[in-house]
């Protein structure tokens, strides 16, 4: 005789519960654990590591593989088409055109190479103190750009756009592939720019102890965006999904649904809130961290979530006899299943309480149910197993 089981926890407020079950999942390495930076090409996941070289992971970091470059600092990876480029500490420009099987030095030999962009066939490579340097014949020559004598750490493209983020607090725009470039820093503090990103005319910008700065007319001004960030925060990555920026901090990972307006810490399971970089690959966020390697989360566990507000407490309970399970709360407005991965396999839009969700069709495994109210959404996990 088959009995079908479900294990929830009973009558919690949706603040308890997001704290126990929506939450990072750590990776199975890479070895070593220092993760500065992620570049993601369909399936496949490259991240540069502290004195490990580059590794790479086909399956959602299920498994690692180290590729080719071994016992180098990888600063930044970039991909141009079927190439794949990693600045190094000391090296200059790698290259590989095999999926990072085998790489070739490219020119920049003796370069501490801190950031790679690419736009079509140009490349271009921020160093620590000799500006931005350009290829455009994939790698194998390099030009010193207009910007030299510079540290820089941070480089974003969008069109005729590049702007260079430099260690003293300045943002440079060039708008003719690096002959020339113009200081656009106006409202910006004197601290290192540690990361840049572009969303259409919105540009960001992450630094070192001041937080988070927009610029929405090319850097012209730019406005600090901080609320909900801890006080002299460093922000090394910022990345998009949609119109949802997430940055990585020394304090950990936080989320912006508006623009940048206001932040909520998006931490839960995280074990080290010290975050290098980040990216995004499909509906699944990474986070590459000092020391603990690659962590994972679905998207769908935290956009439109503040897991540190508190929320209408709901109750959630299964009749197991009936394959149902009935949630009860103030004001659910909406209740969807998701599976591991974060994808939404059903959804119940109700004002209805109790609300009843029939579970006879899902096949045994772990779930989550996304519950929505009027005062925000929170997280459930249920597993159902057949014996």
């Amino acid at each position: 005789m088959k009995n079908i089981s479900f294990f929830l926890l009973i009558g919690i407020c949706l603040l308890s519960y997001q704290t126990i079950t929506a939450q990072w999942v750590q990776t199975n390495g890479p070895n070593g654990g220092d993760v500065i930076c992620f570049a993601i090409t369909g399936n496949n996941i490259f991240v540069g590591t502290y004195m490990g070289g580059v590794f790479l992971s086909t399956n959602n970091g299920a498994k690692w593989s180290q590729e080719g470059l071994t016992n180098l600092t990888i600063r930044s990876i970039a991909v141009s088409g079927n190439n794949i480029y990693a600045g190094t500490f000391s090296s200059g420009v790698f290259m590989s055109i095999n999926n990072g099987t085998s790489w070739i030095q490219a020119y920049l030999p003796d370069a501490y190479v801190t950031s790679l962009a690419v736009s079509g066939n140009n490349i271009y490579a921020g160093t620590y103190n000799s500006g931005v340097f350009l290829s455009t014949d994939y790698g194998t020559t390099w030009t010193q750009t207009g910007l030299t004598n510079t540290k820089v750490f941070s480089l974003a493209i969008s069109g005729k756009n590049i702007f260079a983020g430099t260690y003293g607090g300045s943002v440079f725009l060039s708008t003719n592939n690096g002959t020339t470039w113009t200081h656009v820093n106006s409202g910006l503090p004197i601290t290192p720019i540690y990361s840049l990103a572009i969303d259409g005319t919105n540009i960001f910008a992450g630094t070192d102890g001041g937080g988070v700065f927009l610029s929405t007319n090319n850097g012209t001004s730019w406005t600090a965006m901080n609320t909900g960030l801890p006080d002299n925060v460093s922000v090394n990555s910022l990345v998009f999904k949609g119109d949802n920026i997430f940055a990585g901090t020394y304090n950990g990972i936080f989320l912006s649904t508006n623009n940048g307006a206001n932040w909520n810490a998006v931490n839960t399971g995280l074990s080290n809130n010290y975050i290098n970089s980040l990216a995004i690959s499909g509906d699944i966020i990474f986070a590459g961290t000092y020391g603990s390697g690659v962590w994972k989360r679905p998207l769908s566990e935290m956009l439109g979530v503040d897991e540190t507000s508190p929320k209408t407490c709901v109750t959630v309970y299964p009749n197991p006899a009936t394959d149902k399970v009935f949630i009860s709360g103030v004001r659910i407005e909406k209740v969807e299943i998701l599976d591991q991965s974060g994808k939404c396999i059903s959804s119940v839009l109700t004002t209805d309480d109790p609300v009843m969700i029939d579970i006879r069709s899902l096949s045994p495994g772990v779930y989550f149910l996304k519950i929505t109210t009027d005062q925000g959404a929170g997280i459930e996990k249920i597993i159902k197993t057949t014996y």
